[in-house]
């Protein structure tokens, strides 16, 4: 599938390593500022990474919205986002847009008269997250998957924990568990059984949900 990410900041970017680990997707990142392209181009060598402007028609065209089958616009603007989703609805007639809502105050808007097959709205995730008890300390749950049964996670190695030092394959994961990436500085490292882990690593896993709190424990 060819799916196009308008906006590079840590939901795009956490987005793109994602599809990519799954190795059924062609994915184009698109991020206006220079700076923010210029490090995903050095951090995410196997992904298309665009500069410029989602709103700008030019830029979704050489993105190859023409032929995407699916568009996430997940910047920090609201109005750039239903900018995107209008553009690439019915302009590049594409058959699945996603759009990040910021102000939940906007939600009314991410409609599909105004492009949106699918709102993600950040707030309202966490919310109900909460009221699942889901524990949003250790652990933040970045999304679900097959109906709630498997999250994508990401959690902060602390300087105390056990794990410190210690290569994956020691740790001994619990089953159903996953490592997808490690965020170390400006590097994203695809980890295998000896990676070693380091204080203040950004870890990025995929896990059923029965068993976030045994993966927790690994790192505790």
């Amino acid at each position: 599938m060819n799916v196009i990410i308008v906006g590079g900041g840590k939901i795009g970017r956490n987005l793109a390593m994602f599809l990519t680990a799954e190795g059924r997707h062609a994915i184009t990142l698109v991020e206006k500022q220079e700076q923010v392209a210029h490090s995903l181009m050095r951090m995410l060598p196997d992904i298309r990474v665009i500069e410029g402007d989602g709103c700008d028609p030019s830029v979704l065209r050489d993105a190859g919205a023409e032929f995407a089958d699916a568009v996430a616009a997940v910047t920090g603007d609201d109005e750039d986002n239903l900018v995107i989703a209008v553009l690439c609805k019915r302009e590049f007639r594409v058959g699945r847009v996603a759009a990040r809502i910021n102000n939940p105050k906007n939600a009314w808007l991410f409609t599909r008269r105004m492009g949106v097959d699918l709102p993600i709205d950040t707030a309202q995730t966490i919310g109900r997250g909460l009221e699942a008890d889901i524990n949003l300390g250790a652990i933040v749950q970045l999304t679900r998957l097959r109906e709630g049964r498997i999250s994508l996670i990401e959690f902060t190695v602390s300087a105390e924990s056990s794990a410190v030092g210690k290569n994956v394959a020691s740790l001994h994961l619990p089953p159903d568990c996953l490592l997808t990436a490690i965020l170390r500085g400006d590097d994203v490292i695809l980890p295998s059984g000896e990676t070693v882990i380091q204080a203040g690593d950004q870890v990025i896993a995929l896990a059923y949900r029965d068993r976030e709190a045994a993966l927790s424990e690994r790192f505790q």
